[in-house]
């Protein structure tokens, strides 16, 4: 039938455009071909029958001539019904070759960060390390002073910037468990400000403030980088220090939360 031969050119019509979609992505991708094979699958869907199909109802009873053309109408039941099976597979492979097809950009948000957001550079020993590769030693800071530190030989690593700050001990408001995390009286948190990711850099020694210069979010250094003013609500991750071979700074672990803006305690 007509109407049958076009529903079938329409699925075939589309297999082809989705499997042609598919293999242009495979292969690197061309804006031409992509939109080529689009308008092959749009176009697709105009070949179907629009219009409504509608069947006359026959009245009550059967004669014998009835009866033998429905005989031979069922007989070619069998051939519809073979045509609408064949109509059926079409369908699905039309079906599966466009899901195919939609699964490739997939491949364009980038590969699977896995725990990379929640981890640094740094690493138990790593030496902390200034922008002009010298290192952090213990006595370098004088009380009241502030330095930006990286992890020794990774200056790339944007995530893993501190500020490394130095008070009196005795001021120290540890929290529960980070006792030792700040040997002669060395502070190290990180410098990206919890609220969208600015670096924090400013150090106002009279009130032991950390201060973000975009929106102002400010820090208790002396506990835990506790927010006291602005937008930020999540203190400022702070790495564990310890001292190692010639007094050098080094870490003794990775932060234990990670660093970056509030998002990550949403739940």
């Amino acid at each position: 039938m007509p109407g049958e031969r076009r529903i079938a050119a329409a699925f075939i019509a589309s297999t082809f455009g989705a499997l042609g979609l598919a293999a242009v992505y495979v292969r690197g991708g061309q804006p031409q071909l992509e939109g080529a094979f689009l308008a092959v699958i749009l176009w697709a869907k105009y070949l179907l029958p629009s219009a409504p199909v509608v069947g006359d109802r026959e009245p009550l009873g059967s004669s014998p001539d009835q009866r033998a053309a429905f005989e031979a109408s069922f007989e070619r039941g069998e051939l519809a019904l073979e045509r609408r099976t064949f109509l059926t597979r079409l369908l699905l492979g039309a079906v599966g070759a466009l899901g195919l097809a939609l699964l490739f950009p997939i491949r364009s948000l980038g590969p699977s960060p896995g725990r990379t957001l929640q981890t640094t550079a740094w690493a138990p020993g790593r030496r902390l390390m200034r922008d002009d590769g010298s290192l952090v030693r213990l006595g370098d800071l004088e009380v009241g002073g502030i330095v930006t530190a990286f992890p020794e030989d990774r200056p790339d690593a944007a995530d893993s910037q501190i500020v490394v700050v130095r008070v009196d001990p005795d001021q120290i408001r540890p929290r529960p468990g980070r006792e030792d995390w700040s040997p002669d009286g060395h502070l190290a948190y990180s410098k990206i400000c919890t609220h969208v990711g600015c670096p924090v850099g400013l150090y106002r020694q009279t009130t032991h403030a950390l201060l973000c210069p975009c929106h102002q979010s400010t820090f208790d250094v002396l506990d835990g980088a506790r927010p006291v003013f602005g937008p930020a609500t999540r203190s400022l991750p702070q790495l564990p220090l310890m001292v190692v071979e010639n007094n050098v700074l080094a870490a003794r672990s990775d932060f234990t939360e990670p660093v970056g803006p509030g998002y990550w305690n949403r739940g």
